[in-house]
């Protein structure tokens, strides 16, 4: 990288979404974060300060390993990242660069007081763009999102590699509502004054009040093409056609399969009941879902179709109305496909503004990556149960 890119990577501000180039040698010195905020050119959890007082962090979202689907939602703000010890080896906060010990920390400190949130680093999230070691920037970020408590925006989960058994940490972060983190800022905060006159709004809202203001974007086309409801890339369509494979000669066995999907989905659902193979009337299975939480919580009631379709058959509008002709006054539906919603169904949908949450192809392999079934072998482990 040369002198002037460097110089300019030092002076720019951080904008959400834009990509910052590195340099084209082919190694470690392309990184353009080391002259972006002054971290090291080390992949993973890198921070400026101490592993007891770390004054600010940085994630790196990457595609590339499939067991560890690190993924930011746009549309709600919040960003899941997987801990560093992704291999048997090491305790869980025993990792080399002791990610998973700040992880643990940091949110112990950001379910704290006042005091305690002060000294929770800011977190600046970025992710590899493919293209040598380019970055996209995707926000500032802090601990923990909305509707989790402590024992659920960071938890330990168990995995087995090569016939061993060890743990890693699933965090869930809350994308700020920022669109640009001036670069005068990152200065003060590594200079130990995060709460200059510099300082985001977002971010001093939080430490101060502990009230988040997620940056939220909510898609501004009311319905999804068939191409945005597929899987989209390679490892996405290997998932959905091994779904597909493993319950081609029996439909009804997808019903389960569909309900566990429609549970890693909406985690609030209290229960769920699959109807009978006949007579189904439209529903393969009912459940209730929770909203509220304690004594003051209530019961929805809701009703489930599951379609196991190959990727060119689509669910059309004879499929959803039977759907919807079954639900009655204060419920609502869910349908999972392993395909997709013919356009004039899925149109009609959002016209008539019916209670119907779509599960596509899509959302199957965004939500299995999010709970670490990315690997085919997980994958048949986790079919096999249905």
């Amino acid at each position: 990288m040369d002198a002037n890119r460097k110089s300019e990577l030092r002076a720019t501000n951080l904008l959400v979404d834009a990509i910052y180039e590195g340099g084209r040698n082919g190694n470690a010195s392309d990184d353009p974060l080391p002259h972006l905020v002054g971290v090291s050119n080390q992949g993973g959890f890198r921070y400026i300060g101490t592993k007891e007082v770390p004054k600010l962090a940085v994630l790196t979202l990457t595609t590339k390993e499939l067991d560890w689907p690190d993924n930011l939602d746009r549309e709600t703000g919040v960003f899941t990242y997987f801990g560093d010890n992704r291999k048997p080896g090491h305790e869980l906060h025993s990792t080399p660069r002791f990610g998973n010990l700040l992880l643990r920390d940091m949110f112990e400190r950001a379910h704290g007081q006042r005091d305690d949130r002060a000294v929770v680093p800011p977190v600046l999230i970025f992710s590899n763009t493919g293209t040598f070691r380019d970055v996209e920037f995707l926000g500032l970020a802090i601990p923990g999102a909305e509707g989790l408590d402590s024992n659920s925006d960071l938890v330990a989960l168990w995995r087995m590699k090569d016939g061993k058994r060890f743990q890693n940490y699933q965090a869930k972060f809350t994308v700020l509502d920022c669109q640009v983190v001036p670069k005068s800022w990152i200065e003060d905060v590594k200079a130990g004054q995060p709460f200059s006159t510099n300082c985001p709004t977002a971010w001093r809202i939080w430490v101060d009040k502990g009230v988040r203001r997620p940056l939220k974007a909510p898609r501004v086309l009311e319905y999804r093409s068939p191409a945005e409801q597929l899987a989209e890339d390679a490892s996405g369509r290997a998932i959905i056609a091994a779904i597909q494979t493993h319950f081609s000669e029996d439909h009804f066995r997808f019903e389960a399969c569909a309900a566990k999907i429609a549970e890693i989905m909406l985690q609030n659902i209290a229960s769920i009941d699959l109807t009978r193979r006949v007579r189904d009337g439209g529903r393969d299975a009912i459940g209730q879902y929770r909203i509220g939480s304690g004594p003051s919580s209530v019961l929805v009631d809701f009703a489930l179709e599951a379609k196991c379709y190959n990727d060119s058959t689509s669910v059309g509008v004879k499929d959803l109305s039977r759907l919807i002709s079954r639900l009655r006054h204060r419920q609502f539906g869910i349908l999972v496909t392993t395909s997709h919603v013919a356009t004039q169904a899925y149109q009609e949908i959002k016209a008539d503004q019916h209670p119907i949450v779509i599960i596509a192809a899509r959302d199957i392999v965004r939500l299995l990556k999010n709970v670490g079934i990315a690997d085919p072998n997980d994958l048949q482990k986790w079919l096999s149960a249905f």
